[in-house]
């Protein structure tokens, strides 16, 4: 079972992001695609290639945007473009609800279709790295992990106790075979 990171059930963008690991992808087919889109509520059907590209592509400019974010650099252009592009992708628009009080919410006029979904994940990955949740986003420090979350804890280092365990396990491993070393 693979853990999410810190952040992923508030921000789907960095959900998004971390669909791929360093030996699996959970955007490798289109029904995967679906799957993964339905399970974070963004109903659409990916009927084929160019329409997991689109979804892929996404992924990785969001992927270069949350690295340059915790680099301290700037993106490529091209993976900005790639997100105002994909945020533009159907025709929403904040909308005012009032139930217990103001709120808003982005409703598209395509809903339930890949553009739909496509611009709800971009938007939010805009929101992410110029909102509140940019200064918390880091990548995980475990060796071949690829995963990015939110650190909200000054201690924390990776994005989840496996990798934790990981690192911890190998750490004793090292001064495990350093001290057969040194009594030899």
């Amino acid at each position: 079972m693979i853990t999410t990171a810190p952040g992923e059930d508030r921000a789907p963008a960095l959900a998004l992001v971390n669909t791929r690991r360093v030996a699996a992808d959970d955007l490798a087919t289109p029904a995967l695609a679906a799957s993964w889109l339905s399970s974070h509520g963004l109903t659409a059907a990916v009927a084929d290639a160019a329409a997991l590209s689109r979804l892929t592509d996404l992924r990785a400019a969001v992927r270069e945007l949350l690295a340059a974010l915790a680099e301290g650099g700037a993106p490529k252009a091209t993976a900005v473009e790639t997100v105002n592009a994909s945020a533009r992708a159907d025709g929403a628009a904040l909308a005012l609800t009032w139930h217990d009080g103001p709120s808003s919410a982005w409703h598209s006029t395509r809903p339930g279709s890949l553009d739909a979904a496509v611009a709800a994940l971009a938007r939010n990955a805009i929101e992410v790295v110029s909102g509140e949740f940019g200064p918390l986003i880091r990548p995980c420090e475990a060796h071949g992990c690829i995963r990015y979350f939110l650190r909200e804890h000054a201690r924390r280092r990776w994005c989840s106790t496996t990798c934790g365990d990981r690192v911890r396990a190998a750490r004793h491993q090292r001064l495990v075979v350093e001290q057969r070393e040194g009594s030899r």
